[in-house]
């Protein structure tokens, strides 16, 4: 058994992995790892780049693939103490990422810990002042037996660039009644009974993605339905935070585009869809099902 074992999870990424790749395998202060790659039907050079590289890869069917039950499989599948998961387009911004990202794990009633997310340098606006929000430059640590004023914030985890406790995720497991925001079902599990979780800014990648209009939209439905399933939606400062932090984004959009009429109209309307969805997300029981279905970006309803 090794301490680590790193899980990729692929599927037509080789541009991304040839830059992920070097770095994941340079790491520094760090005993050995072992790294698992889950491939679920690349068409690319993904499976062959892959290839090149000291680790095992396991290839399956697209239509196995499933957020939640994928990344158990590949849980499975490993042997370390600490389960590494990093998406195929996370790049690492140094050879410290991983010794950073689990140096947290020393305290035994730590759970698991997520890091930082750096937009790309194309990124939009949109995910740049959210980024901003959600990956600040400060570390702190999610107690459940206080929640530090962190609001929605508490239950938030990304498992983009994340590393859970084997023992944790034996007793807890990524939740497969969700389809998606795999990482929200299972910090919950984690936090309800009593593991701690830490956001470590200094263990950080390079991930974003750019978003439409009407991927926003439904992207924030998808939102407002697990926050409300999960019943996360009516814990304690859930909904006064997200207001406060909405309203400051909107203030910071205001001062900052000046006499741009063209992004002053972008972030207002990004603005706009995202509570929207997020509302209708929210209040999806009052929906047809063949609208909520044409709403959902996941296809959360089947």
């Amino acid at each position: 058994m090794v301490d680590l074992s790193v899980l990729l999870l692929t599927k037509n990424g080789a541009q991304d992995l040839k830059r992920l790749l070097p770095v994941l395998f340079s790491q520094k202060t760090v005993a050995p790892f072992e790294v698992i790659a889950l491939d679920s039907g690349s068409t690319d050079e993904t499976t062959n780049l892959l290839r090149q590289f000291p680790l095992r890869l396991v290839e399956i069917s697209p239509d196995q693939f499933h957020h939640a039950r994928t990344r158990n499989l590949a849980a499975g599948l490993a042997t370390g103490k600490i389960l590494i998961f990093l998406s195929q387009d996370a790049v690492p911004t140094s050879e410290c990422w991983l010794g950073n990202l689990i140096a947290s794990l020393d305290d035994p009633t730590v759970g698991a810990v997520y890091g930082r997310q750096l937009p790309r340098e194309r990124s939009v606006t949109e995910r740049r002042d959210t980024f901003d929000v959600l990956y600040g430059a400060h570390r702190f640590v999610k107690d459940p037996a206080h929640r530090n004023g962190l609001g929605y914030r508490f239950y938030h985890f990304s498992d983009v660039n994340a590393a859970i406790r084997r023992s944790v995720w034996d007793a807890t497991r990524f939740p497969e009644d969700l389809k998606v925001f795999e990482d929200l079902g299972i910090a919950k599990r984690m936090l309800d009974r009593g593991w701690k979780i830490v956001y470590e800014p200094e263990a950080a990648v390079f991930h974003s993605h750019n978003h439409g209009t009407l991927g926003l939209f439904r992207r924030y439905f998808d939102i407002g339905y697990t926050l409300k399933l999960l019943k996360i939606w009516d814990a304690p400062g859930t909904q006064s935070s997200l207001r406060r932090d909405a309203w400051k984004m909107l203030k910071k959009k205001l001062r900052t585009i000046g006499d741009s009429d063209r992004r002053l109209f972008e972030g207002l309307k990004h603005h706009i869809v995202k509570s929207a969805g997020l509302f209708l997300g929210l209040n999806q029981d009052y929906l047809p099902l063949t609208i909520k279905r044409h709403l959902s970006a996941f296809r959360v309803f089947g």
